[in-house]
């Protein structure tokens, strides 16, 4: 079956990866390197992380969660200084990819929000990254609002129905293998986004098309 939609993931894919932030903040406040990876990958269905995710609890829920389940492996952190950490820098070449597909294929985007800092009507840098893309997609799907978080394959599902696609027919993007893994089981051609040069370049062999940028 030919290409007929690329999908996204947003953070950590169109902005660099919020996993240097978190280790700068663990570096400038003494505790072990990826802490807050790991308190995010303990319970990941039902920690505090997946719970917001979801819009099941609230900035302030999320706040004293992470923190009693931080402070559970020995290192308290407040969630309160996580989320700014989400941030990331806008990666242009990717955003021309972006528009390149676009031209060519169906695109859509799946991402796991937090509806307080990270949609539309917050002032964030992520928030002026998101308002700067998604109005370029076809249709989009934010965990927040869906009530449902990836990896759960059914959200990936929601995507081809949005888009009239069949898994086969897609290629899906993420920074994440664990979010990686549910796509490919669908039968999506999975990228997983190591680097920017890195995704483009493997982009560019599924799709055929070129992108300044791949290596």
């Amino acid at each position: 079956m030919g290409v007929e939609a690329v999908i996204w993931d947003f953070g950590g894919v169109f902005t660099s990866s919020p996993f240097e932030a978190f280790n700068h903040y663990e570096a400038e406040k003494g505790l072990p390197r990826d802490l807050i990876r790991t308190v995010n990958a303990t319970n990941p269905d039902t920690n505090a992380w997946a719970l917001f995710e979801r819009a099941e609890i609230d900035a302030e829920g999320f706040d004293r969660l992470f923190h009693e389940e931080s402070a559970a492996l020995g290192h308290p952190v407040p969630g309160r200084e996580v989320l700014p950490l989400l941030s990331g820098h806008l990666r242009p070449a990717m955003v021309d990819a972006l528009l390149a597909c676009k031209a060519v294929f169906k695109v859509g985007c799946i991402t796991n929000n937090m509806a307080s800092s990270h949609s539309p009507g917050s002032d964030t840098p992520m928030v002026s990254a998101m308002g700067r893309v998604m109005p370029h997609f076809h249709a989009i799907i934010e965990s927040s609002k869906a009530g449902v978080r990836k990896p759960d394959p059914r959200i990936y599902l929601m995507m081809c129905e949005q888009l009239q696609v069949a898994p086969a027919a897609c290629i899906y993007l993420d920074d994440l293998g664990i979010n990686c893994k549910p796509a490919a089981a669908l039968g999506m051609t999975a990228i997983k986004v190591v680097s920017e040069a890195q995704a483009l370049a493997d982009l560019s062999r599924a799709t055929g098309l070129s992108f300044g940028g791949a290596a």
